[in-house]
């Protein structure tokens, strides 16, 4: 009962807006192929049009992070997600490339706010120790977003067309961020305290352990990203030779696998980190499950298709594992900036990988519109090198930090 109303007025609200950042952030999957056909778009200008979200929104995460620490979630998120419904106006609009992608862009700066605004205030109204579930939650909740970007969103396409469903979107965004606005609270460890300047920026830059955990979280997360935001589609299609249906279902998949890995990983973390078990140690068990299912793909390996790639969208939602472990290392008045300096190398990632997969793949030449499975392949298999090495890393630097039993008593 103590945190019914905090759940009703914050936890919900800020979850609403996470989710329509996943279903922008995931639904030129869907219409990939009218916006290529239909606008006469390269494997290169899809790639860089469907990125441009993730660019605008990388640069909005440290001015977010210090806003959000400065201001407070609730006038930050609902003043972005306007800027958003903009931009989703302009994209049902837009006859161009460019005006395309100015849409996108604003999109993506619209929604920026949407994970870190509300593991911020989940941190200001809630206990610690309830941290790992709580954001779980959150993140389950928010990536039901990709779930709606798949089926439904194709059904809705089908019905009106992919033009009118962004002017619904705006509408839905409109309203998400009234709701913030109207029933929100201001929490009152915001404000004056918290100093607008970059000092908690240095510290967390200048940590050793935020560096050894970013570049594995950011290969892991951005390639989740990158694949299930676009790529996946054309994969399916090219490589494994699926219809148009196989190909939703497959996104389905991955998107309930999303929505299932962050609940899952929020309850096994907790659990484990009662047992003076690290998040650490979960972290690394997901790293090894997606460079598997990574191998399984490059090398066609007889293994079910929806089990691979519903792998590779759960790890979507590593986040949940990632935050949990930043939270352990920065003081709660500055995890806004902590978590805005990861979210940008793990949205800053998956801009770039998603802009060099179609670099990669348009390097092979197409043929009537598709591509050669080894262009896919060579391109997953670089990615794959990289994550193994940041993997290497993250391990070798961690390893000699993890006393269980110390944790054990720090949990007790």
């Amino acid at each position: 009962m103590k945190y019914r109303r905090p759940f009703l007025v914050v936890f919900l609200p800020f979850a609403g807006g996470y989710f329509l950042s996943y279903v922008y952030r995931t639904i030129n999957a869907i219409i990939c192929t009218e916006l290529s056909t239909g606008m006469h778009l390269r494997a290169s200008d899809l790639g860089l049009l469907t990125a441009l979200y993730f660019l605008s929104f990388a640069a909005m995460q440290l001015p977010i992070g210090i806003a959000l620490d400065r201001y407070g979630p609730r006038r930050v998120q609902a003043g972005l997600l306007l800027v958003a419904a903009i931009g989703a106006v302009i994209f049902s609009t837009a006859h161009s490339l460019a005006g395309l992608a100015i849409a996108r862009a604003l999109i993506g700066a619209g929604v920026a706010a949407g994970l870190i605004a509300g593991l911020k205030s989940i941190v200001l109204w809630f206990p610690k120790e309830r941290l790992p579930l709580l954001n779980g939650c959150f993140i389950m909740l928010g990536t039901l977003g990709a779930v709606t970007a798949t089926v439904p969103a194709e059904q809705l396409v089908a019905a009106i067309g992919w033009r009118p469903m962004f002017l619904v979107l705006a509408v839905a965004t409109v309203s998400c961020a009234v709701v913030i606005l109207v029933l929100s609270p201001e929490p009152v460890r915001c404000g004056a305290r918290a100093a607008l300047n970059f000092a908690g920026l240095k510290r967390i830059y200048a940590s050793q352990r935020f560096w050894a955990l970013a570049p594995l979280s950011t290969m892991c997360i951005s390639t989740a990203w990158a694949l299930q935001g676009l790529w996946a589609s054309p994969w399916l299609a090219d490589v494994e030779h699926l219809n148009r249906a196989a190909i939703v279902r497959h996104l389905l998949v991955m998107a309930l696998a999303l929505c299932a890995g962050a609940l899952l990983f929020g309850i096994v973390a907790q659990r484990l980190r009662s047992y003076g078990i690290p998040t650490q140690i979960v972290l690394i068990a997901a790293a090894v499950l997606l460079i598997g299912a990574e191998l399984a793909l490059i090398m066609q390996l007889p293994v079910p298709s929806y089990l691979v790639w519903a792998i590779i969208g759960s790890l979507g939602a590593a986040t949940v594992l990632s935050f949990t472990i930043l939270a352990d290392y920065f003081p709660s008045e500055i995890t806004g900036q902590a978590t805005a300096a990861l979210n940008l190398l793990h949205i800053g990632g998956a801009f770039i990988l998603q802009y060099a997969i179609g670099i990669g793949i348009d390097f092979w030449g197409s043929v009537a519109g598709h591509y050669p499975p080894a262009a896919y392949q060579i391109t997953l298999a670089v990615i794959l090198c990289l994550q193994m090495i940041a993997f290497a890393w993250f391990v070798n630097s961690e390893l000699p930090t993890w006393q269980p039993s110390r944790m054990s008593m720090k949990q007790t």
